[in-house]
């Protein structure tokens, strides 16, 4: 076990901090004031996948938590569970996207810890992340800020991932051209508050996806939000499996997507800086009672709740 620390792992996340090996890391310079701290288990199946793998997947979750409340992540802390016989080539493959994400992330992993289990009882590999960061002044974004009038933007294409997990475990036998999303989102929404943009809510639509996550923040904010179905962005990929398997795409996973509510001011900006792909889907109205509203392509108009199937297990 040292030898793997201070060999593979080490050689690829040294920072300065990480290889001081303390028990506890000690953290210079970090802004004071109001500090973010979020922790995530990663356990998905396969770990490696179209677009990504557990490595990629677990920095970026838990960056991405972060920056739901305008955090700008600062360090990280970076367990393994390793099931006993795993291979170290693949070990490595995760290290090395571990670091790469890192670095994009523009986040430190400054301590860690690793177990090992026994053969048969931890599918090759679990990671634990905890994350920090410092939130700057005047910042105020949070799932209980959403205003009426305030337009519902996501930053691109819904359901991406968990469709990619499916076509990994070999749960469809037909080809489909999607890759997961994941990737860490926190230096756009950092570029978003340095230029003062206004945003009252973000928020991760992983698990349960785009509906749940709309209908948490209705509930939070005491609000009515009706999305219209014909500004939904949706890969042709994911809608062909959709229509074929039954699918909905509101309610699929998501590793790489923001739904962020702002003022209309702020949506050009928003737009700009996610790109092409990232459409207002919706408005928040009257506040008072928490509804999530559905308007169909025909004018039609349904009440959505939270997913109350049962979805695709270990997606992330």
């Amino acid at each position: 076990m040292h030898e793997l620390i201070n060999g593979l792992i080490m050689n690829n996340l040294k920072n300065g901090i990480l290889e001081r090996m303390d028990d506890s890391a000690i953290m210079e310079n970090m802004h004071a004031g109001r500090i973010a701290m979020t922790t995530d288990s990663y356990v998905v199946n396969p770990m490696f996948f179209r677009g990504g793998d557990i490595g990629r997947l677990c920095i970026s979750g838990t960056v991405n938590d972060l920056a739901t409340s305008g955090a700008i992540p600062y360090a990280l802390s970076l367990s393994f569970i390793l099931e006993e016989g795993m291979d170290i080539g693949e070990l490595e493959r995760i290290v090395k996207s571990i670091a790469s994400t890192a670095t994009e992330a523009g986040v430190r992993i400054v301590t860690g810890d690793t177990k090992v289990v026994e053969k048969g009882k931890g599918d090759g590999l679990y990671i634990n992340t905890c994350g920090i960061g410092h939130i700057p002044d005047g910042v105020d974004i949070s799932t209980y800020n959403a205003k009426e009038n305030d337009d519902v933007i996501i930053t691109g294409y819904m359901g991406n991932h968990e469709v990619a997990m499916v076509k990994a475990r070999e749960l469809i036998d037909f080809d489909i051209d999607v890759e997961s999303d994941v990737a860490p989102l926190n230096k756009k929404i950092e570029a978003l508050l340095k230029k003062n943009v206004d945003i009252h809510c973000i928020k991760d639509p992983t698990r349960g996806g785009v509906a749940s996550a709309l209908f948490e923040i209705a509930e939070h904010s005491k609000c009515e939000t009706t999305i219209q179905e014909d500004a939904l962005p949706v890969h042709p990929g994911v809608r062909s499996v959709c229509e074929i398997v039954g699918y909905d795409p509101l309610y699929l996973a998501n590793e790489g997507k923001y739904i962020i509510i702002c003022p209309s001011g702020s949506t050009k900006d928003v737009l700009l800086e996610f790109g092409k792909d990232a459409k207002v889907i919706g408005k928040v109205g009257k506040t008072g009672e928490a509804r999530l509203l559905y308007e169909t392509a025909y004018g039609g108009i349904r009440r959505m709740g939270m997913l109350e199937t049962t979805q695709l297990p270990r997606i992330c």
